[in-house]
C-alpha cells in the first residue's frame, strides 16, 4: 500500500484542529489590549504596539509552543502538528528585534516604509513553522527529493507557503492606499488581517476530516 505523505505515522493529524483555536485567542486578546491602551491615551506607544502585535500576530505561538512541549512531556510519537508548533514558537522573537532596530534607525513605522513590521509579527512564526515542517519531512524520508515531493503535496505545507508569499503584498497595498496604524486598535486589526497563520492548520483539520470520512 502506498504511504500517504500527508498523514504522519499512519495517523491523521488530529492535533491540527486544536491549533486552530489558539490563533483566535490571540486575536481577541490583542484587540482588548489595544482598546484599553487607546483609552489610556497610549495610541502611539511603541511598547504598546509591541504588546498588541505580539498578541495578535504571535499569541498563538505561545499556545502552540506549550502544545509542542506538552506533546514532548507526554512522550508521544512525533507529528507534523508538533513540529509546526515548535517552529512557530522558535520564530516568534525575530520580529521584536526587527521592530526595535527599525525604530532605532528611523524607519517610519506608520508609513509605507514600515509595511513589513506587521508582516514579520504575523508571519515570522509561520516561516519558522514552514521550515520546521520541511525538516520534519526530511528526517522522515531521509531524502531531499522525497522530502520535496512530500512537501509539494502536503496541504498544510502548501497553504503555509501561499500565505507567506501573499501577505506582504496585501500589507504594502494597504499602506499605499493610505492605511496607517495610528491607534492600537488599528495596529491590532492590521496584524490580524496579516496573520493568516490560522489557514494552514485549518487546511490540515479539513484534510483530517476528509480522510476520516473516506475511510
Amino acid at each position: 500500500m502506498r504511504e500517504d505523505p500527508t498523514v504522519v505515522g499512519g495517523e491523521s493529524e488530529a492535533p491540527f484542529g486544536e491549533l486552530v483555536q489558539y490563533t483566535f485567542a490571540g486575536f481577541i486578546g490583542g484587540l482588548v489590549l489595544g482598546a484599553i491602551l487607546d483609552r489610556w491615551g497610549a495610541e502611539r506607544s511603541g511598547i504598546g504596539q509591541w504588546l498588541v502585535r505580539t498578541l495578535t500576530g504571535e499569541g498563538e505561538s505561545l499556545f502552540e509552543g506549550l502544545y509542542a512541549l506538552r506533546q514532548r512531556l507526554r512522550k508521544t510519537s512525533a507529528t507534523m502538528a508538533e513540529a509546526y508548533g515548535w517552529g512557530k514558537f522558535m520564530g516568534m522573537t525575530v520580529p521584536w528585534w526587527i521592530d526595535a532596530c527599525s525604530r532605532w534607525i528611523g524607519i517610519d513605522v506608520y508609513g509605507i516604509a514600515g509595511f513589513y513590521i506587521p508582516y514579520v509579527y504575523a508571519m515570522s512564526d509561520q516561516i519558522g513553522a514552514n521550515i520546521a515542517g520541511g525538516i520534519y519531512l526530511y528526517r522522515r524520508y531521509r531524502s531531499l527529493r522525497h522530502m520535496l515531493r512530500a512537501y509539494l503535496i502536503h496541504p498544510v505545507m502548501l497553504a503555509s507557503l501561499v500565505v507567506i508569499l501573499i501577505v506582504p503584498i496585501g500589507l504594502l497595498l494597504a499602506r499605499l492606499w493610505g492605511f496607517s496604524p495610528t491607534t492600537q486598535v488599528k495596529t491590532a486589526l492590521e496584524t490580524i488581517a496579516a496573520n493568516l497563520c490560522w489557514v494552514p492548520p485549518l487546511v490540515g483539520w479539513m484534510h483530517e476530516r476528509r480522510a476520516k470520512t473516506s475511510t
